[in-house]
């Protein structure tokens, strides 16, 4: 079993390399580009937050604990970006804006749970591992592709953005791991993890992400821009 698990989730460890394709584009037409997938990043990470994390959580937590682990994500993640601002750009300068980091960091917390679900479904059996990891794989590519054109739009070079990516979705093997190792508490764990992460994954939306795309003040490119962040919710709320 360690094996198919390891195999499954290298695989969907890789699927952050969805990317790549921005090497061979050119700089003007991957800027206009990035916007509009950053306002669908947007709205899958809003919509991965409230109808997956925060929903799945609900179902093995009472609810006053799940709210408060996605509030104390939230706290956490605002918190994190004041002390990456004091230390990267106490000068008033970011090469990188902290929201880059933070996406980084929430993504690694999902992919670890994703993990850990890989893991039990394919300690139940064969066939349940492996469409658990084919319907893992359906959601993360969209938003391994918002994800991405986060850290573009955040400042980082496009090969530094598919290497952290792709460091951040290994974190998936990890949970594997840990899933297979201590089958017993994985599935508690990763309930208190779910809202932590949605909570972080809020925060980035609300407070970062949304007041970007409120800077775009022409009528048409923001009307453009509203539909793909729509777009972003409702495959999340479909998925």
């Amino acid at each position: 079993m360690l094996l198919y698990v390891l195999l499954a989730t290298f695989l969907d460890g890789l699927i952050s390399l969805v990317g790549i394709f921005s090497l061979w584009v050119r700089e003007k037409t991957l800027d206009k580009l990035v916007f509009v997938l950053v306002s669908f990043s947007t709205g899958a990470l809003l919509g991965g937050a409230f109808f997956h994390l925060l929903e799945e959580s609900l179902e093995n937590l009472e609810p006053r604990m799940s709210f408060s682990m996605l509030i104390t994500g939230f706290s956490l993640f605002f918190v994190l970006e004041r002390v990456i601002k004091w230390h990267h750009c106490h000068q008033g300068r970011c090469d990188v804006h902290p929201f880059t980091y933070m996406i980084l960091l929430g993504d690694g917390i999902h992919n670890f749970i994703d993990g850990l679900i890989i893991a039990a479904a394919f300690s139940f059996n064969l066939g349940l591992g492996v469409v658990t990891t084919l319907a893992i794989i359906s959601h993360e590519i969209p938003q391994e592709l918002g994800d991405f054109s986060v850290l573009i739009f955040g400042g980082m070079e496009k090969k530094r953005a598919l290497f952290y990516n792709f460091l951040s979705q290994l974190t998936c093997v990890l949970g594997g791991l840990g899933g297979y190792m201590l089958s017993g508490l994985s599935d508690y764990f990763s309930s208190l993890m779910l809202p932590f992460a949605a909570g972080g994954f809020i925060y980035i939306s609300a407070s970062d992400l949304i007041p970007e795309l409120h800077k775009q003040v022409d009528l048409k490119r923001s009307l453009f821009s509203y539909l793909f962040f729509l777009l972003g919710l409702s495959l999340l709320y479909l998925l």
